[in-house]
């Protein structure tokens, strides 16, 4: 039986995963606006046979100005409408997934539904959609609105709005084209499934006008702590981003995620629970502590602030320097919390807080030799906290590089991680099965009876 290995992505938003990554001195400050910039971390992650690329993304300016003239300082606020930016990269790599956030609360289905099936095509098979409900009044505003849905109905809607984006995706049973130029015939109409959802957020006809494609549909994503988080995800998910700074809490979380997919008919090696790891690598520990130190010296005040409002509210009338505060207004519930819990396991001061969170917003940094973060990895992996992970460099392309040059030969060496990909899909690559056609096993079921 072969030896169980971990599985891999990168997040590749802007110039990096940490807020002051744009002013790295190996960072073009440009780049988030260049596709070749792009192009190049994509070319990375392939060289190092990683599973697939993600583009996290949200509907308008990241975050809140808050304190004035935080967002000023970002380099996170223009950022290539994720869609059309991998299907470009889709025609310079050949291997590697190319997943992508789309949000639920500000597309109808109809959309997402036709754009990832495209990118699957466009691909040959490596697309990922990453369900995500928006939150900001921000995002709100650009599309008519004052505020964000309360969270209660943003999660009701998502979760109906996955349901009917797969069903779309069901509109062609995978053999329905036959194309035959003699008979006149170009599709089987037995084969084609109309869906007419009809539910309490979408009234959807179907069907969609993209075949089935190489994957039966691309993969789905999600990121979420909450519990309607974690039953949508047990319930719809091939993927799942997650964000824990201890083993326990890992563990607790990948346990119950995957304890409740037996009530959908689902097996839990069928859910790639993959948390975030800011890995900063060197040959040596001081070596890899000096870069570390380096970006997180570039971090301005304002900004550091500003990474702790957009999920716990707004603490600028705080003492930066006195303990964080237990009354909060949080705009991100489960990210709010692992903040808290951060700063009151170490009793650390909201400057403290603020430095700690700009390189992995939350999540587990590792910051030594190849060995050293091998040894991470491989903990979690083998106690039951991850099936792979999200590697969050602080910045790009650089950053990923380390981490391709120096930890993953290291993981290869151990046997951990693959020397070539499997097969032709992320799907494949991910070790999580083609689809069942639902509607059409329901159709044969009942022409059976």
């Amino acid at each position: 039986m072969a030896r169980r290995q971990m599985k891999l992505g990168v997040s590749m938003i802007g110039l990096g995963y940490h807020m002051a990554a744009w002013r790295h001195p190996d960072v073009d400050p440009a780049g988030n606006m260049k596709l070749s910039h792009y192009v190049d971390v994509t070319r990375i992650a392939q060289r190092g046979k990683l599973d697939l690329v993600f583009l996290a993304d949200g509907v308008g300016i990241r975050a809140q100005d808050e304190p004035k003239g935080a967002l000023a300082r970002s380099s996170k606020n223009v950022v290539f409408e994720p869609l059309t930016l991998l299907s470009a990269l889709a025609m310079v790599s050949e291997h590697v997934g190319l997943v992508a956030t789309a949000s639920t609360t500000y597309n109808e289905p109809y959309h997402v539904a036709r754009k990832f099936a495209s990118l699957d095509h466009i691909s040959g098979g490596r697309a990922g959609w990453n369900v995500v409900s928006s939150f900001t009044d921000t995002e709100a505003r650009n599309f008519g609105f004052e505020k964000a849905p309360d969270y209660d109905r943003r999660y009701d809607r998502a979760g109906e709005f996955v349901e009917v984006v797969r069903g779309l995706w069901e509109s062609w049973e995978d053999d329905a084209f036959i194309r035959d130029k003699a008979s006149g015939i170009n599709y089987d109409e037995s084969k084609l499934h109309v869906l007419n959802h009809k539910g309490e957020h979408f009234r959807v006809a179907g069907p969609l006008n993209v075949a089935r494609t190489p994957q039966g549909h691309p993969v789905i994503f999600q990121a979420g702590a909450s519990d309607a988080g974690r039953e949508l995800a047990a319930a719809t998910a091939d993927g799942l981003y997650a964000a824990s700074q201890e083993l326990s809490a890992a563990q607790a979380y990948y346990s119950d995620v995957k304890g409740r997919m037996a009530r959908y008919g689902r097996e839990p090696e069928h859910l790639k629970i993959m948390p975030g790891v800011l890995a900063v690598p060197g040959r040596t520990r001081q070596e890899a502590q000096d870069k570390h130190e380096q970006v997180q010296s570039l971090l301005d005040p304002l900004l550091g602030l500003n990474q702790l409002s957009r999920v716990m509210g707004d603490l600028s009338a705080y003492d930066v320097d006195g303990p964080v505060p237990d009354s909060i207004d949080p705009r991100m519930r489960s990210r709010a919390q692992i903040f808290l819990d951060l700063a009151k396991r170490d009793n650390l001061t909201i400057r403290q807080l603020y430095t700690l969170v700009a390189a992995g917003n939350g999540h587990r940094t590792v910051v030594g030799t190849p060995a050293d973060i091998a040894d991470a990895m491989q903990e979690w992996f083998e106690r039951g906290a991850a099936d792979g992970y999200n590697i969050l460099p602080p910045w790009l392309p650089g950053g990923l590089a380390d981490v391709v040059d120096m930890v993953v030969p290291e993981l290869q060496r151990r046997g951990l991680f693959r020397t070539e990909y499997e097969g032709t899909t992320l799907r494949e690559n991910l070790g999580v099965p083609y689809p069942t056609h639902r509607r059409a096993a329901l159709a044969r079921g009942l022409a059976a009876e």
